[in-house]
Protein backbone atom coordinates (compact mmCIF):
# COMPACT_ATOMS: atom_id res chain seq x y z
CA UNK A 1 0.00 0.00 0.00
CA UNK A 2 1.09 3.25 -0.98
CA UNK A 3 1.75 5.55 2.67
CA UNK A 4 1.25 9.35 1.64
CA UNK A 5 4.14 11.68 3.53
CA UNK A 6 1.03 13.82 4.93
CA UNK A 7 -0.18 10.74 6.54
CA UNK A 8 3.43 9.53 8.37
CA UNK A 9 3.62 13.59 9.27
CA UNK A 10 -0.22 13.89 9.84
CA UNK A 11 -0.04 11.01 12.85
CA UNK A 12 3.00 13.04 14.24
CA UNK A 13 1.17 16.41 14.65
CA UNK A 14 -1.53 14.47 16.62
CA UNK A 15 1.00 12.68 18.77
CA UNK A 16 2.60 16.57 19.34
CA UNK A 17 -0.82 18.12 19.85
CA UNK A 18 -2.32 15.62 22.26
CA UNK A 19 1.05 15.71 24.11
CA UNK A 20 1.34 18.61 27.02
CA UNK A 21 4.35 20.36 27.37
CA UNK A 22 6.03 20.71 30.68
CA UNK A 23 7.76 24.14 31.89
CA UNK A 24 8.39 24.30 34.98
CA UNK A 25 4.98 23.65 36.76
CA UNK A 26 2.96 24.96 33.80
CA UNK A 27 1.24 22.98 31.13
CA UNK A 28 1.18 23.87 27.64
CA UNK A 29 -1.55 22.49 25.24
CA UNK A 30 -0.10 23.21 21.36
CA UNK A 31 -2.90 24.64 19.06
CA UNK A 32 -5.31 22.38 17.47
CA UNK A 33 -4.91 21.53 13.98
CA UNK A 34 -6.37 23.72 11.42
CA UNK A 35 -9.95 23.29 10.28
CA UNK A 36 -10.63 26.32 7.37
CA UNK A 37 -13.67 25.12 6.20
CA UNK A 38 -15.42 24.17 9.34
CA UNK A 39 -16.18 20.37 8.65
CA UNK A 40 -14.90 18.61 11.48
CA UNK A 41 -11.41 17.63 9.49
CA UNK A 42 -8.32 18.85 9.82
CA UNK A 43 -6.97 20.94 6.45
CA UNK A 44 -3.69 18.43 6.89
CA UNK A 45 -5.95 15.42 6.44
CA UNK A 46 -7.98 16.66 4.15
CA UNK A 47 -4.89 17.27 1.78
CA UNK A 48 -3.42 13.79 2.63
CA UNK A 49 -6.52 12.19 1.68
CA UNK A 50 -6.55 14.33 -1.90
CA UNK A 51 -3.31 13.35 -2.48
CA UNK A 52 -3.21 9.99 -1.80
CA UNK A 53 -6.73 9.25 -3.64
CA UNK A 54 -6.25 11.31 -6.61
CA UNK A 55 -7.17 9.82 -9.51
CA UNK A 56 -4.88 8.52 -12.76
CA UNK A 57 -6.64 10.70 -15.38
CA UNK A 58 -6.32 9.37 -18.98
CA UNK A 59 -7.34 11.74 -21.82
CA UNK A 60 -7.30 12.74 -25.60
CA UNK A 61 -3.88 14.57 -26.39
CA UNK A 62 -5.93 16.49 -29.02
CA UNK A 63 -8.70 17.88 -26.87
CA UNK A 64 -9.23 21.17 -27.63
CA UNK A 65 -9.63 22.47 -24.11
CA UNK A 66 -5.85 21.62 -23.81
CA UNK A 67 -5.82 20.64 -19.99
CA UNK A 68 -8.15 20.73 -16.85
CA UNK A 69 -7.48 24.63 -15.93
CA UNK A 70 -6.28 26.23 -12.89
CA UNK A 71 -8.54 29.37 -11.98
CA UNK A 72 -7.24 32.91 -10.63
CA UNK A 73 -7.83 33.10 -6.55
CA UNK A 74 -10.05 35.41 -4.76
CA UNK A 75 -12.60 36.34 -7.57
CA UNK A 76 -16.36 35.83 -7.46
CA UNK A 77 -16.53 34.83 -11.50
CA UNK A 78 -14.07 31.90 -12.55
CA UNK A 79 -11.51 33.31 -14.84
CA UNK A 80 -8.70 31.01 -15.77
CA UNK A 81 -5.33 31.59 -14.96
CA UNK A 82 -3.47 28.51 -16.95
CA UNK A 83 -4.59 24.87 -18.58
CA UNK A 84 -1.97 23.07 -16.39
CA UNK A 85 -3.62 20.09 -15.48
CA UNK A 86 -4.75 21.46 -11.95
CA UNK A 87 -7.40 19.41 -9.83
CA UNK A 88 -9.51 20.39 -7.32
CA UNK A 89 -10.62 18.84 -4.13
CA UNK A 90 -12.93 18.55 -1.40
CA UNK A 91 -13.24 16.36 1.49
CA UNK A 92 -16.67 15.89 3.53
CA UNK A 93 -18.03 13.53 6.82
CA UNK A 94 -20.82 11.70 5.61
CA UNK A 95 -23.14 9.19 7.44
CA UNK A 96 -23.67 5.54 6.72
CA UNK A 97 -25.45 2.90 7.98
CA UNK A 98 -21.98 1.07 8.34
CA UNK A 99 -20.84 1.30 11.72
CA UNK A 100 -17.24 0.01 10.68
CA UNK A 101 -15.55 3.39 10.93
CA UNK A 102 -15.40 6.85 10.00
CA UNK A 103 -16.15 7.44 6.53
CA UNK A 104 -15.55 10.09 4.71
CA UNK A 105 -16.51 11.69 0.90
CA UNK A 106 -13.28 13.12 -1.33
CA UNK A 107 -14.38 14.74 -4.76
CA UNK A 108 -12.22 15.64 -7.60
CA UNK A 109 -13.12 18.28 -9.73
CA UNK A 110 -11.34 18.59 -13.42
CA UNK A 111 -12.38 22.01 -14.41
CA UNK A 112 -12.23 23.33 -17.84
CA UNK A 113 -11.80 26.40 -19.92
CA UNK A 114 -14.79 25.23 -22.75
CA UNK A 115 -16.62 22.62 -23.51
CA UNK A 116 -16.21 21.67 -26.80
CA UNK A 117 -18.46 19.14 -28.20
CA UNK A 118 -21.86 19.13 -29.10
CA UNK A 119 -23.77 22.32 -28.00
CA UNK A 120 -20.71 23.16 -26.64
CA UNK A 121 -20.56 26.18 -23.79
CA UNK A 122 -17.52 28.33 -21.95
CA UNK A 123 -16.72 26.30 -18.59
CA UNK A 124 -17.04 22.66 -17.76
CA UNK A 125 -17.22 21.59 -14.41
CA UNK A 126 -16.67 17.72 -14.30
CA UNK A 127 -15.57 15.00 -11.44
CA UNK A 128 -14.82 11.78 -9.74
CA UNK A 129 -15.61 10.94 -5.95
CA UNK A 130 -14.31 7.85 -3.78
CA UNK A 131 -15.89 7.11 -0.63
CA UNK A 132 -13.45 5.95 1.83
CA UNK A 133 -13.15 4.42 5.62
CA UNK A 134 -11.04 4.36 8.08
CA UNK A 135 -9.98 1.31 10.40
CA UNK A 136 -7.69 1.57 13.39
CA UNK A 137 -8.23 4.96 14.28
CA UNK A 138 -9.61 8.28 12.78
CA UNK A 139 -8.03 11.29 11.59
CA UNK A 140 -4.60 11.27 10.54
CA UNK A 141 -3.52 7.73 12.48
CA UNK A 142 -6.03 6.15 10.24
CA UNK A 143 -5.66 3.41 7.40
CA UNK A 144 -8.07 4.81 5.12
CA UNK A 145 -9.06 2.65 2.40
CA UNK A 146 -11.23 3.81 -0.83
CA UNK A 147 -14.62 1.35 -0.65
CA UNK A 148 -16.68 3.01 -4.07
CA UNK A 149 -15.64 4.91 -6.75
CA UNK A 150 -18.51 7.27 -8.65
CA UNK A 151 -17.93 8.80 -12.54
CA UNK A 152 -19.62 11.77 -13.43
CA UNK A 153 -20.60 11.45 -17.40
CA UNK A 154 -23.33 13.97 -18.59
CA UNK A 155 -24.45 14.45 -14.96
CA UNK A 156 -28.35 15.09 -14.73
CA UNK A 157 -28.73 15.27 -18.22
CA UNK A 158 -30.69 12.89 -20.60
CA UNK A 159 -27.43 11.44 -21.83
CA UNK A 160 -26.49 10.77 -18.23
CA UNK A 161 -24.43 7.94 -18.12
CA UNK A 162 -22.75 7.95 -14.50
CA UNK A 163 -20.88 5.06 -13.29
CA UNK A 164 -20.73 3.73 -9.40
CA UNK A 165 -18.59 0.74 -8.51
CA UNK A 166 -16.48 -1.01 -6.22
CA UNK A 167 -13.24 0.08 -5.26
CA UNK A 168 -11.92 -3.55 -5.24
CA UNK A 169 -13.83 -3.98 -8.85
CA UNK A 170 -10.89 -1.16 -10.28
CA UNK A 171 -8.42 -2.31 -7.54
CA UNK A 172 -7.85 0.67 -6.27
CA UNK A 173 -8.75 0.69 -2.93
CA UNK A 174 -5.02 2.14 -1.46
CA UNK A 175 -4.84 4.88 -3.82
CA UNK A 176 -6.37 6.88 -7.03
CA UNK A 177 -8.57 4.85 -9.48
CA UNK A 178 -8.02 5.51 -13.02
CA UNK A 179 -10.45 7.68 -14.57
CA UNK A 180 -10.84 8.20 -18.90
CA UNK A 181 -11.95 11.58 -19.67
CA UNK A 182 -13.96 11.67 -23.18
CA UNK A 183 -12.67 14.58 -25.40
CA UNK A 184 -15.00 17.72 -25.82
CA UNK A 185 -17.24 17.18 -23.60
CA UNK A 186 -15.06 15.78 -20.56
CA UNK A 187 -17.44 12.48 -19.26
CA UNK A 188 -15.45 10.28 -16.63
CA UNK A 189 -15.78 6.93 -17.53
CA UNK A 190 -14.37 4.19 -14.98
CA UNK A 191 -13.72 1.98 -18.09
CA UNK A 192 -12.94 3.29 -21.54
CA UNK A 193 -15.21 0.65 -23.08
CA UNK A 194 -18.12 2.86 -21.74
CA UNK A 195 -17.30 5.62 -23.26
CA UNK A 196 -19.38 4.97 -26.36
CA UNK A 197 -22.38 3.83 -24.04
CA UNK A 198 -23.90 7.36 -23.71
CA UNK A 199 -25.80 9.66 -26.36
CA UNK A 200 -22.91 8.34 -28.90
CA UNK A 201 -20.49 11.50 -28.78
CA UNK A 202 -18.00 9.92 -26.58
CA UNK A 203 -14.69 7.87 -27.75
CA UNK A 204 -11.69 7.06 -25.77
CA UNK A 205 -9.67 6.66 -28.07
CA UNK A 206 -5.45 7.50 -28.46
CA UNK A 207 -5.88 7.92 -24.60
CA UNK A 208 -2.48 9.21 -22.61
CA UNK A 209 -2.23 10.13 -19.28
CA UNK A 210 -1.27 13.77 -17.87
CA UNK A 211 0.91 14.60 -14.49
CA UNK A 212 -1.70 16.26 -12.54
CA UNK A 213 0.06 19.60 -11.71
CA UNK A 214 -1.38 19.87 -8.27
CA UNK A 215 -4.48 18.56 -6.38
CA UNK A 216 -6.06 22.12 -4.16
CA UNK A 217 -8.53 21.64 -1.60
CA UNK A 218 -12.05 23.91 -2.46
CA UNK A 219 -12.95 23.44 1.06
CA UNK A 220 -16.72 24.26 1.34
CA UNK A 221 -19.35 25.86 -0.64
CA UNK A 222 -20.21 28.16 2.61
CA UNK A 223 -16.08 28.76 3.60
CA UNK A 224 -13.63 27.76 0.53
CA UNK A 225 -10.26 27.30 0.97
CA UNK A 226 -7.27 28.74 -1.28
CA UNK A 227 -8.83 31.58 -2.61
CA UNK A 228 -11.80 29.61 -4.23
CA UNK A 229 -14.52 32.39 -4.03
CA UNK A 230 -15.75 30.94 -7.60
CA UNK A 231 -17.30 28.09 -6.12
CA UNK A 232 -20.51 29.87 -5.81
CA UNK A 233 -20.82 31.72 -9.17
CA UNK A 234 -23.99 30.85 -11.28
CA UNK A 235 -21.46 31.03 -13.98
CA UNK A 236 -21.65 26.94 -13.53
CA UNK A 237 -23.15 24.21 -11.94
CA UNK A 238 -20.26 23.72 -9.33
CA UNK A 239 -22.02 24.35 -6.52
CA UNK A 240 -24.75 21.78 -6.51
CA UNK A 241 -21.88 19.56 -7.47
CA UNK A 242 -20.10 20.37 -4.10
CA UNK A 243 -23.53 19.99 -1.58
CA UNK A 244 -24.46 16.95 -2.38
CA UNK A 245 -22.78 12.73 -1.94
CA UNK A 246 -22.12 10.71 -4.66
CA UNK A 247 -23.33 7.54 -2.76
CA UNK A 248 -26.86 7.62 -1.44
CA UNK A 249 -28.77 4.39 -0.63
CA UNK A 250 -30.54 3.37 -3.50
CA UNK A 251 -27.29 3.03 -5.96
CA UNK A 252 -25.43 1.52 -3.25
CA UNK A 253 -28.11 -1.26 -2.67
CA UNK A 254 -28.62 -1.96 -6.55
CA UNK A 255 -24.39 -2.19 -6.67
CA UNK A 256 -24.75 -4.74 -3.68
CA UNK A 257 -26.53 -7.15 -5.49
CA UNK A 258 -24.29 -7.69 -9.29
CA UNK A 259 -21.16 -9.81 -9.11
CA UNK A 260 -18.30 -7.79 -7.67
CA UNK A 261 -16.97 -7.74 -11.00
CA UNK A 262 -19.53 -5.20 -12.59
CA UNK A 263 -19.80 -1.33 -12.81
CA UNK A 264 -23.44 -0.02 -12.40
CA UNK A 265 -25.14 2.92 -14.42
CA UNK A 266 -25.65 5.62 -11.19
CA UNK A 267 -29.34 6.54 -12.77
CA UNK A 268 -30.56 3.16 -14.73
CA UNK A 269 -34.01 5.12 -15.15
CA UNK A 270 -32.14 7.61 -16.85
CA UNK A 271 -31.43 4.71 -20.02
CA UNK A 272 -33.39 1.94 -19.71
CA UNK A 273 -32.58 0.35 -22.77
CA UNK A 274 -29.09 -0.07 -22.11
CA UNK A 275 -30.13 -1.99 -18.80
CA UNK A 276 -28.54 -1.37 -15.63
CA UNK A 277 -24.88 -3.27 -15.87
CA UNK A 278 -22.87 -1.22 -17.37
CA UNK A 279 -19.67 -3.69 -17.73
CA UNK A 280 -18.61 -6.55 -16.52
CA UNK A 281 -14.96 -8.27 -16.94
CA UNK A 282 -16.11 -11.53 -17.98
CA UNK A 283 -19.32 -11.60 -20.46
CA UNK A 284 -20.11 -8.58 -21.15
CA UNK A 285 -22.55 -8.58 -23.51
CA UNK A 286 -24.11 -11.53 -22.71
CA UNK A 287 -25.07 -9.98 -19.12
CA UNK A 288 -25.86 -6.48 -20.63
CA UNK A 289 -28.04 -7.90 -22.59
CA UNK A 290 -29.99 -10.03 -19.86
CA UNK A 291 -30.09 -6.47 -18.33
CA UNK A 292 -31.80 -5.04 -20.70
CA UNK A 293 -34.54 -7.34 -20.28
CA UNK A 294 -35.15 -7.73 -16.49
CA UNK A 295 -34.81 -3.85 -15.54
CA UNK A 296 -36.26 -2.04 -18.51
CA UNK A 297 -39.93 -1.98 -16.55
CA UNK A 298 -38.37 -0.92 -12.95
CA UNK A 299 -36.17 1.59 -15.06
CA UNK A 300 -38.79 3.08 -16.87
CA UNK A 301 -41.14 3.26 -13.39
CA UNK A 302 -38.53 4.71 -11.46
CA UNK A 303 -37.29 7.21 -13.68
CA UNK A 304 -39.03 10.03 -11.81
CA UNK A 305 -38.90 9.13 -8.65
CA UNK A 306 -36.03 7.41 -8.14
CA UNK A 307 -33.84 9.91 -9.66
CA UNK A 308 -35.81 12.88 -7.41
CA UNK A 309 -35.49 10.83 -4.70
CA UNK A 310 -31.62 9.73 -5.06
CA UNK A 311 -30.96 13.79 -5.64
CA UNK A 312 -32.57 14.80 -2.27
CA UNK A 313 -30.77 12.18 -0.49
CA UNK A 314 -27.32 13.38 -1.77
CA UNK A 315 -27.79 16.52 -0.32
CA UNK A 316 -29.63 14.93 3.10
CA UNK A 317 -26.27 12.89 3.47
CA UNK A 318 -23.42 15.56 3.09
CA UNK A 319 -25.66 17.74 5.44
CA UNK A 320 -25.63 15.58 8.05
CA UNK A 321 -22.31 14.47 8.10
CA UNK A 322 -21.00 17.67 8.40
CA UNK A 323 -23.36 18.00 11.34
CA UNK A 324 -22.80 15.42 13.03
CA UNK A 325 -18.94 16.42 13.14
CA UNK A 326 -19.93 19.77 14.56
CA UNK A 327 -21.86 18.70 16.94
CA UNK A 328 -19.37 15.68 18.15
CA UNK A 329 -16.27 18.57 18.09
CA UNK A 330 -18.82 21.02 20.56
CA UNK A 331 -19.61 17.98 22.85
CA UNK A 332 -15.46 16.89 23.03
CA UNK A 333 -14.05 18.25 26.18
CA UNK A 334 -11.35 21.03 25.63
CA UNK A 335 -7.85 20.71 27.26
CA UNK A 336 -7.06 23.69 29.76
CA UNK A 337 -4.09 26.07 29.62
CA UNK A 338 -2.68 26.72 32.97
Amino acid sequence: MRCSVFVVCGALLLFLVARPVLHGQTTVTLPEPVDSDGDGLSDELEQSLLSEFAPNFMMDGQDCSNLPAEFMRDLNVPKVQAENGTIYGQVFPVMTASSAGQTLELHFYHLWSQDCGSRGHPLDTEHVSVLVRASGGTGSVARWRAVYWYAAAHEDTVCDVSQITRAVTLKAEDHGATVWISPGKHASFLDPELCHRGCGSDRCENMQSFAVNQVVNLGEIERPMNGALWTSSPSWPLAAKMTGSDFPAIPLARLETLPSSDIAWFNPGRHPTQGMIAISNSTADAVATSGDNTFTAISVAGDSTGNALAKSYRKTVHAIGTSARHVGNALRPKPKTK
